[in-house]
């Protein structure tokens, strides 16, 4: 059971946040029954963490095990954009105008939802609308 991990979850590791040690339990729970994963824009992302820099990410990943998916096929584009169109159709019809969240959650979802069999987030309920079939582990 691959699991892919969203950027929130690895810089609350980074940040000692009182739910890390809960994490960390999580991560190696999951690397142990099936591997973990981050795509590129989570990749991308770790990087604008305060200190932290290419070598500090990609140390941290070999050491936890955490492999980089560079690779983002059409089919996680796809999904993504569809997704995205749907959630900025939704708001508007609200009212609220322009989207709040950003495109890069939408691809993150697509890519877990797609090339995984869960995404373990602290922001469950940020996919619970645009993916209803992700499954989601959130502490």
């Amino acid at each position: 059971m691959r699991s892919a991990i969203d950027t929130n979850v690895i810089s609350t590791l980074w940040s000692g946040e009182p739910t890390a040690q809960r994490i960390v339990s999580v991560l190696e729970d999951a690397r142990h029954v099936g591997g973990l994963v981050i795509c590129a824009p989570v990749f991308a992302e770790l990087h604008a963490y305060p200190g932290a820099d290419r070598r500090f990410v990609e140390r941290f990943l070999t050491s936890t095990g955490i492999e980089i998916d560079f690779d983002l096929d059409g089919a996680v584009w796809r999904r993504a954009a569809v997704a995205y169109a749907a959630y900025a159709d939704r708001r508007r019809a609200a009212g609220g105008g322009q989207s709040k969240r950003l495109l890069v959650d939408f691809i993150v979802g697509a890519h877990a939802l797609l090339t995984s069999d869960r995404l373990v987030t602290l922001d469950g309920s940020r996919y619970d609308i645009a993916f209803p079939s992700l499954a989601i582990v959130s502490d």
